[in-house]
């Protein structure tokens, strides 16, 4: 099941000015920071996968931008969490003969 916006946990963890830091962030900047091409319409964590609402730590970017930053981010994260799960199969064994 992928993780969006409704499965996320993110939405709670948001404070309570969201709103209006929001808005402050895409008046700010109202071209995406990532493409320089498109409005902003999404605020997105410039760090990933943190909770700092700060304004310095945040930046405006068009929805499609914002898709795959996110997109790149979860991959990795996914990535970096496999990496660090054991193997499934042993390695082989030395025949007894060959010792």
């Amino acid at each position: 099941m992928p993780n969006n916006w409704h499965t996320s946990t993110r939405k709670s963890r948001l404070p309570k000015d969201w709103g209006k830091r929001r808005k402050e962030v895409l008046a700010l900047q109202p071209v995406c920071m990532i493409c320089g091409v498109r409005a902003s319409t999404v605020v997105d964590h410039i760090e990933p996968m943190t909770d700092n609402h700060e304004i310095e730590a945040l930046q405006g970017c068009c929805d499609p931008c914002h898709r795959q930053k996110t997109a790149r981010e979860a991959a990795a994260f996914r990535a970096a969490a496999a990496a660090k799960q054991p193997k499934r199969a042993r390695d082989p064994e030395r025949h007894p003969g060959l010792l």
